[in-house]
């Protein structure tokens, strides 16, 4: 029950603003701002996975397996080198930003939730997604459509019912400036 007393309550003033980011539009920039912690030369992907409440309850980016030096392993593909020797491949080593953003959830169960990746996940990855019943994907770019690896990945996330869809940002674009001493904070006209 309410408190009587604030039942009668308007604020004098309600001017909001109204060029604030959108749920879906902050949670794809969570996704891009991760996959700046890739350092894959070529492709860096973030995921992350949102429950029902909205809130984050996971994030991933692509990288080498925990306490696997990222100094060590390879960061090409044997066919970016010329090389015959399949460990020199680092598809054999690379956990997907999708794999890594399950594995760090912070929820016992993934059932229902969303997941906001920049790059529409591969095979193994929907499979992940399936298997821990996570019920949509956002992705911006599907460049890899072509392969037999993503067409099986549509299959599967079809005959499992999960909706699939590029996303189409509200706000197509602002800035991050990490150094607060140049932070503009956006003024209202009311104020």
């Amino acid at each position: 029950m309410a408190n009587a007393g604030t039942l009668n309550f308007k604020a004098l003033k309600n001017c909001k603003r109204d060029d604030y980011l959108q749920l879906d539009d902050y949670f794809m920039a969570v996704a891009i701002v991760t996959a700046q912690r890739s350092k894959d030369p070529s492709t860096q992907v973030g995921a992350v996975i949102v429950n029902e409440g909205n809130r984050i309850v996971g994030v991933g980016y692509n990288g080498f397996p925990q306490n696997c030096s990222d100094d060590i392993f390879p960061w090409h593909k044997t066919t970016d080198v010329e090389s015959d020797d399949p460990l020199q491949d680092k598809r054999l080593f690379v956990v997907h930003a999708e794999a890594n953003a399950i594995l760090n959830s912070n929820c016992k169960s993934l059932k229902n939730t969303r997941m906001y990746t920049t790059l529409f996940p591969c095979n193994e990855c929907s499979k992940l997604i399936l298997q821990t019943g996570i019920s949509q994907v956002y992705y911006i770019s599907d460049k890899y459509a072509e392969k037999p690896e993503f067409q099986a990945s549509k299959i599967m996330l079809d005959a499992g019912g999960i909706v699939y869809k590029k996303y189409k940002p509200i706000m197509n674009e602002f800035t991050i400036n990490i150094d607060q001493t140049q932070m503009n904070w956006k003024k209202n006209s009311c104020m």
